[in-house]
């Protein structure tokens, strides 16, 4: 798997004021989200070319997650409620679990949400094809595990996407982009993942 240019994933709190947020660099070239074409939970065929143009959150998760998943998507619809009437704006959530997140399954969750926006995608698919973008295409790790609660596990993060399909985030104050936003909230920290995503979210649209 290549190398995020990041010493580590990093949240911390002492971060950049500069407008501009970093690009997410592999070899010294800017990461772009690779191609995919999932179903939704309308089932409707959903890929890079529903995004083009428009700023998007990625998230994998499951919907029998017994933990994190619960708060992720509590914080995710968050920024559905913010920014979700926008036509610039979209999410995209990959299930992990794809033999049971039918699109039935996934829409009865989104109903179960209460997600009103049309932009927010809950994605299922090839089984490969789905562990092969989180690892590689994002390298947010993501694994079948039967010992673990629920039977996978995943990191909480999610990731920022602009207009161009580049992957964007802010940086730490120390020259070194934090790469991801940390899905669920930190009791340690004096600001949460979710908050700096409104804010660069806000930049990337530009108003």
């Amino acid at each position: 798997m290549d190398r995020i240019d990041s010493d580590s994933i990093n949240n911390d709190t002492r971060l950049s004021n500069s407008k501009e947020l970093s690009f997410i660099k592999i070899n010294n070239e800017k990461k772009k989200v690779p191609n995919f074409v999932f179903l939704n939970q309308d089932s409707l065929f959903i890929g890079n070319e529903d995004f083009l143009s428009k700023v998007f959150v990625v998230e994998f998760f499951f919907t029998s997650c017994p933990s994190i998943c619960i708060e992720m998507n509590k914080n995710m619809k968050i920024l559905d409620e913010e920014f979700g009437e926008r036509e610039d704006f979209g999410i995209a959530s990959f299930t992990i679990d794809p033999s049971h997140d039918t699109t039935k399954v996934l829409k009865e969750y989104s109903e179960l949400l209460q997600i009103k926006s049309k932009n927010w995608h809950f994605l299922t698919g090839d089984v490969s094809d789905i562990y092969d973008l989180s690892n590689t295409g994002f390298n947010i790790f993501s694994s079948i595990n039967p010992d673990v609660a629920g039977g996978f596990e995943h990191q909480g993060f999610f990731a920022l996407i602009d207009q161009n399909g580049y992957i964007r985030s802010r940086d730490n104050g120390m020259g070194s982009p934090i790469v991801y936003y940390l899905g669920i909230n930190d009791e340690n920290s004096d600001k949460q993942g979710i908050d700096m995503l409104k804010e660069d979210i806000l930049k990337l649209l530009k108003v």
